[in-house]
């Protein structure tokens, strides 16, 4: 018999019946996202076809999308979970059916960054690995993806059946998070102030607050205060008074030992640099986009004060962070679905956009659902 190879045939070892179209939210310019009919990409030797189920929408997708940063058109969305509908010839580690996520960049393990474990600086890292058409930009924000082989190797993970998909789409920013909290090797006698109390705010005063860090919150609304609460976030402050003599008043004067910044605003620099104790730290986390901003670097020179950053995710926590997004869910110390405030069809995928565009004192997470 003739082989599909030899007959030069797409190599798909296993495939569920999947229609030849699909729709998806088309990036087409600036501030332009369209429901349209597109393709379902086609898979080749070592890829996966995942449909979706669950997309955050996330900052960085609202940023490409307002400013135009990227060439149009292109399919966004990356914090994605869903089941595997065609394998490629290769594929020994998933099957049909398998509830997946997959993230959407992955270094290449071997550059001088990869060896410093900076990945998010190593130029293959920058390849976007899942695409549902167009240039790849992650595509959940469609109804399948096409996983690229060198994601399938080392960036799917499977999730187990009592775990939600909801729950799962968290983990590619868990891992952000995970990433900036291991960086600053916080102590248990340690006073951390979060700046911010959106989704990723949230996520990193929960997730400082696990390793014996005082968290203290700063947000201007007290429903988000609320929600921080069940993840045993118990010290808000109000950001709307002065946060600088709050976080003295709470650690005897001498400030914080970190802050983190978890919402884009050069000016908060200041805030948070103020609020730290001599030799504390600053961590930016949400300066995704370059501009100026103004510190007195005197504070960094004489009173020893750092100002760092974190980007992205890192290789190395894959493992760490999916047990405990798996292992959170499960005993309701980190069930991260109570972060979804608004959930949207596909077919509402612009409105979704917009709503997440124009947070509120009610609005956190909001997800895309084809």
């Amino acid at each position: 018999m003739v082989s599909e190879k030899e007959l030069g045939l797409p190599l798909i070892a296993k495939a569920e019946n999947v229609p030849a179209e699909m729709r998806a939210a088309v990036y087409r310019g600036v501030d332009d996202v369209r429901i349209e009919t597109v393709p379902v990409p086609e898979i080749g030797p070592g890829e996966l076809l995942v449909r979706i189920d669950t997309c955050g929408v996330c900052g960085t997708d609202l940023k490409k999308i307002h400013a135009g940063s990227h060439s149009a058109p292109r399919i966004f969305g990356h914090e994605m979970a869903g089941t595997v509908v065609k394998v490629g010839d290769g594929v020994t580690k998933f099957a049909l059916g398998d509830r997946v996520m997959a993230y959407h960049h992955i270094p290449c393990g071997d550059c001088y960054y990869c060896r410093k474990e900076t990945f998010a600086q190593c130029e293959f890292y920058k390849n976007v690995g899942c695409t549902a058409g167009f240039a790849p930009s992650g595509g959940g924000f469609a109804e399948y993806i096409r996983v690229m082989d060198w994601i399938v190797e080392r960036g799917v993970v499977k999730i187990p059946d009592d775990v939600p998909f909801e729950q799962a789409a968290f983990i590619e920013p868990v891992n952000t998070c995970y990433k900036a909290i291991r960086t600053l090797g916080l102590k248990p006698d340690e006073t951390v102030l979060v700046i911010g109390q959106g989704p990723i705010g949230i996520l990193l005063a929960a997730l400082a607050k696990r390793t014996g860090a005082t968290v203290l919150t700063s947000d201007l609304y007290t429903e988000r205060h609320a929600v921080a609460a069940g993840f045993g976030l118990t010290h808000p402050l109000d950001a709307r008074g002065d946060v600088v003599a709050a976080v003295k008043a709470a650690t005897e004067g001498r400030g914080a030992d970190v802050a983190l910044l978890a919402v884009a605003g050069d000016a908060l620099i200041k805030v948070a640099m103020e609020a730290i104790r001599p030799g504390g730290r600053v961590m930016l986390f949400a300066a995704t986009q370059h501009s100026a901003a103004t510190f007195d670097p005197g504070t960094v020179c004489m009173d020893e004060k750092t100002l760092m950053g974190s980007y992205s995710s890192s290789l190395t926590v894959n493992d760490a962070v999916a047990e405990l997004v798996f292992e959170g869910y499960r005993d309701g110390s980190f069930d991260l679905t109570k972060l979804i405030t608004h959930r949207f069809s596909l077919e509402d995928a612009v409105k979704a956009v917009d709503v997440a565009s124009h947070p509120v004192a009610d609005s956190l997470k909001v997800v895309v659902q084809p």
